[in-house]
């Protein structure tokens, strides 16, 4: 039985999200690395296994054919950039993702202490976020995030690869932007009126309850990424967003973070959100929030990352890794 990483868990009280570029010729650096990530994880979580630090890893596209021979993921891509008429999603450089999530800071600072410690000189680390839990699970702006997440079995058959690629099976796909609320649009949303901000997003505030479709307005953030597919169900994602800020440079934001199967999904989601969708021009919470990151990972399975195809050129193709029939 295939061994996933920990894509689905409890929400975190603590995040650190590093995105990171490998430096040409540090190749073995980093695949050793990739071995051990596992037993460093369980080297810090030993000291506190109740607050349950993970480490889940990504790996871009641009990299992907530098670490490893053999198949590539079908869906592994570079994030497509989006211009829309009002706003764009840019795409940013990022090679790795290490996504680590806790009930404490602390833990999730020690591990990404030790990841970066052994990756020194072989990456540049481009984008490094501590980012927290807001009250009763909310943003910046004051909304619940997350609570359409599927539980269960349906969280599995979202995020989780199945025969379609049989060569990562188990495996799943992550998308990452990390949107910022200048000094200029926080004001502006504090500004609107409950009702008008739930009509933004397209849940109430306090409750957290869906509007009505007919109350719900086409540029709502939850009608742009509500996604069915041909069967008309709804196509889901797992969202492990959280909040981050730093006062006193007055940066503070939402690190959007979505696990998929596919991602088809994801992607449906933002060129909705960006380019518009039916009556819709754009997606109003991108009138507050504004990306500047935009990542796209392949998240291996656990027994990938404990067993790494053969490198690049290597003279092994029967090597550690090197045969996954």
């Amino acid at each position: 039985m295939v061994e996933s990483q920990v894509v689905v868990a409890p929400p975190a009280g603590a995040t650190i999200f590093l995105v990171a570029t490998v430096t040409p010729g540090h190749e073995d650096t980093v695949r050793g690395l990739l071995e051990d990530v596992a037993g460093l994880r369980r080297s810090v979580a030993y000291r506190a296994p109740e607050d349950l630090l993970t480490c889940v890893v990504g790996i871009g596209s641009a990299v992907w054919d530098r670490l490893f021979a053999g198949p590539r993921p079908r869906g592994l891509h570079p994030f497509v950039e989006l211009t829309g008429e009002h706003h764009r999603a840019p795409s940013t450089p990022g090679d790795l993702l290490f996504h680590l999530r806790a009930r404490r800071t602390d833990l999730c600072f020690e591990l990404a202490r030790l990841l970066t410690e052994r990756l020194r000189g072989a990456v540049t680390v481009v984008d490094e976020v501590h980012a927290f839990r807001y009250f009763d699970e909310r943003d910046l702006l004051g909304f619940v995030d997350g609570s359409e997440n599927p539980q269960g079995r349906l969280a599995h058959e979202s995020v989780f690869i199945g025969e379609e690629d049989p060569d990562f099976r188990g495996g799943s796909y992550v998308t990452v932007q990390k949107y910022l609320h200048d000094l200029h649009d926080l004001p502006a949303w504090q500004a609107l009126p409950d009702d008008e901000q739930a009509k933004v997003i397209g849940r109430t505030k306090a409750a957290n309850v869906e509007l009505p479709d007919g109350a719900k307005p086409a540029d709502s953030h939850v009608a742009l990424t509500t996604i069915t597919g041909e069967d008309g169900g709804e196509r889901k994602i797992v969202r492990e967003n959280m909040p981050f800020g730093t006062v006193g440079e007055g940066e503070f934001g939402t690190y959007f973070i979505g696990y998929a199967r596919t991602p088809d999904v994801t992607e449906q989601m933002l060129r909705n959100m960006f380019l518009g969708e039916g009556r819709a021009t754009h997606d109003r919470i991108l009138d507050f929030s504004t990306a500047i990151t935009g990542c796209l990972f392949h998240v291996p399975t656990a027994d990938f990352l404990d067993d790494l195809p053969a490198a690049p050129g290597s003279l092994e193709p029967g090597g550690p890794g090197g045969d996954r029939s």
